[in-house]
This record gives structure tokens, sequence and C-alpha cells, in this order.
């Protein structure tokens, strides 16, 4: 039976597409962190632009 259970992969694929979804979930974070403020700046910059000032 223990033998059985180590050679079943039903669930290996589940936790892959589970830790490749964890790992995109942290880049996006990491890349919207960083970008965060240059696109508020780029934004300002716009409204500014389009107010005239």
């Amino acid at each position: 039976m223990l033998a059985n259970l180590m050679k079943d992969e039903c669930g290996a694929t589940a936790m892959e597409y589970g830790l490749i979804a964890a790992l995109i979930a942290m880049a996006a974070i990491i890349a919207f962190q960083t970008l965060g403020l240059n696109l508020a700046d780029i934004f300002n910059t716009i409204a500014n632009a389009l107010a005239g000032r």
C-alpha cells in the first residue's frame, strides 16, 4: 500500500500548477509595486496637461 502511495502522481500536477500560479502572482505584485509610483506620476502629468497646468 505504501509503495502504491509513493508511485501515485495524481496530486503532482495540481501542486505544480499551484506553484506556477504563486510565482506569477509574486512577480505581478513585485512589478506593480515597482511601477506603481511611476504610473502615478505619469497619470498626474497627463491630468495636469489636460487641465492646462
